[in-house]
């Protein structure tokens, strides 16, 4: 699995990079075949009226299907887990789903 992160309009710690890639490298637990993830990291607008508004967006790419995810939050570790939580969930429903299709 290869993980690429890409930050727009903010700097790219070494922090924040290892922090999405320990979030999106355990979505490998719920499905073990995930061939590449793709994390955008960005800061929405520097003139906001509620302050810096964070989005996450990621495409998570298994054979066959391709799923992607965007949370905007005020925090930027915060959108990080909502995306790596909403993930998890289509995840393990496709993957209930492809195994009802085998029976």
């Amino acid at each position: 699995m290869t993980i690429n992160i890409r930050a727009m309009g903010m700097d790219l710690t070494d922090a924040i990079k290892q922090y999405a890639e320990e979030k999106m490298s355990t979505l490998e637990k719920y499905y073990d075949n995930i061939l590449h993830i793709e994390i955008d990291l960005g800061l929405e607008t520097h003139h906001h009226n509620k302050g810096e508004i964070y989005s996450c967006s990621t495409m998570v790419e298994v054979p066959n299907k391709v799923f992607k995810v965007e949370k905007t939050e005020k925090n930027l570790y915060k959108s990080i887990d909502k995306v790596r939580d909403h993930l998890r969930e289509e995840i393990t429903a496709w993957k209930e789903k492809q195994r009802d299709g085998n029976r």
